[in-house]
């Protein structure tokens, strides 16, 4: 693997960095200032908009999409869209702002991929677009959702239609206003093997039986104007050409969707624990104690270091998971995607923490985005699988592969 950006990415890097900081970091305060009041809570911020219309006029857009999927693609493989998304990943809200942000980003991959062409007419082409956003519902709360084989949402077939019955929580955007499609999985026939008992289907939000229960909150924030929430459908029918590749394949899209889904997550997080050290070692640097700048502490110092030592780990990492992906498909990758989604929320989460610390009081405050960053590190820990499952996955392949040698 060569580890020196090619002048096409340093280039993109240059312009998504000189926009973060002419565009994004100036907003900041004044996003966090308005999804703060209650009065504006499922309103989309008001200088969204016009920044995606900046951004795509600077043709910084979609760059998540893998260069596989054609017209659809700007062209990246997963390798080069990872420093780029880094740089996203310093301030939580950016990502919709190039329109690579999830879920959409996953159902945006689900549609190219396995998509009809009037599928993608009618819903991936907005989303491409910016037009709409989506959301995915899999998680529910009867069952222990990280085995997915164990949703119970029916999807049945009756002549012409689909009829959809089931619970879903934690179907993040769900409350943001311009969401407009769901993609559903449930079952459609209980009684096959185990991996094909479950289908994809796609549902549009304002079909009659399809009610939004609650927003859920993490850590006390029910993140808006996107939102995670409960969502009930009661006898919900959608025609039978919104199945997506087929029945029984829907575990199949949900692996090959959260692969790429799971690496974005990461690279977003590898962004947000640099933004905690930089902001970190500016701190310090300005904040005397007893007489001596925090900088020149042995503790702080240490903090510092592990710090760095950790970003450039997880780094390293989920650039050698990128490549692996891009090179040989998210089968094969499985084991390096599984490593990085161990250990990059961790180490966010960590890094946060430590600059938490050296900020004292104001690092638990919305004056610096530290504890936002450390709940979204919080929060990943278990969106997409949670560790465990990941770890005993990876476990499992590390003791088949030590036993083959």
């Amino acid at each position: 693997m060569n580890f020196e950006h090619s002048q096409k990415v340093k280039s993109l890097m240059a312009d998504i960095d000189a926009f973060m900081q002419t565009h994004i970091f100036p907003q900041e305060e004044a996003y966090t200032e308005f999804i703060s009041d209650q009065n504006n809570f499922w309103v989309v911020p008001p200088m969204v908009e016009p920044l995606k219309a900046k951004a795509k006029a600077a043709g910084l857009w979609n760059l998540f999409l893998p260069e596989e999927y054609g017209a659809f693609s700007p062209g990246l493989t997963n390798l080069e869209y990872a420093p780029l998304a880094e740089l996203m990943g310093r301030v939580g809200w950016a990502s919709e702002v190039f329109n690579c942000s999830a879920p959409d980003t996953g159902n945006m991959e689900v549609l190219a991929r396995y998509g009809t062409p009037e599928q993608q007419e009618r819903w991936l082409k907005p989303l491409l677009n910016g037009e709409i956003r989506s959301a995915f519902l899999m998680t529910e709360p009867p069952v222990a959702s990280s085995d997915a084989t164990n949703i119970s949402c029916s999807i049945e077939r009756d002549g012409d239609e689909y009829v959809i019955n089931g619970r879903k929580w934690w179907s993040s955007n769900i409350c943001h206003p311009n969401c407009e499609v769901l993609l559903v999985m449930g079952k459609t026939n209980p009684d096959a093997a185990r991996h094909v008992q479950q289908s994809t289907i796609i549902v549009p939000k304002n079909t009659p039986g399809v009610t939004v229960v609650r927003p859920l909150s993490v850590f006390g924030e029910v993140h808006s104007p996107h939102g995670h929430g409960e969502v009930l459908l009661e006898n919900v029918r959608v025609p039978v050409e919104n199945l997506i590749l087929g029945e029984g394949r829907g575990f199949e899209i949900a692996q090959g969707r959260l692969g790429p889904g799971r690496i974005h997550h990461c690279m977003r997080l590898i962004g947000g624990a640099q933004r905690c050290l930089d902001l970190m070692c500016e701190r310090v640097e300005n904040r005397v104690a007893f007489g001596r700048k925090l900088s020149t502490q042995s503790s702080i110092r240490q903090d510092i270091a592990k710090s760095r030592c950790d970003i450039e780990q997880a780094r390293l990492l989920t650039l050698a998971a990128a490549d692996k992906l891009d090179r040989y498909g998210n089968k094969i990758a499985k084991e390096q995607i599984a490593m990085i989604k161990i250990v990059a929320p961790q180490m966010c989460q960590n890094v946060a923490d430590r600059a938490i610390q050296a900020f004292g009081g104001m690092g638990l405050s919305r004056d610096v985005p530290l504890a936002e960053i450390f709940a979204y590190a919080r929060f990943v820990r278990l969106a997409d699988g949670p560790d465990e499952v990941h770890m005993s996955q990876l476990a499992k392949l590390t003791i088949k592969s030590t036993l083959a040698q």
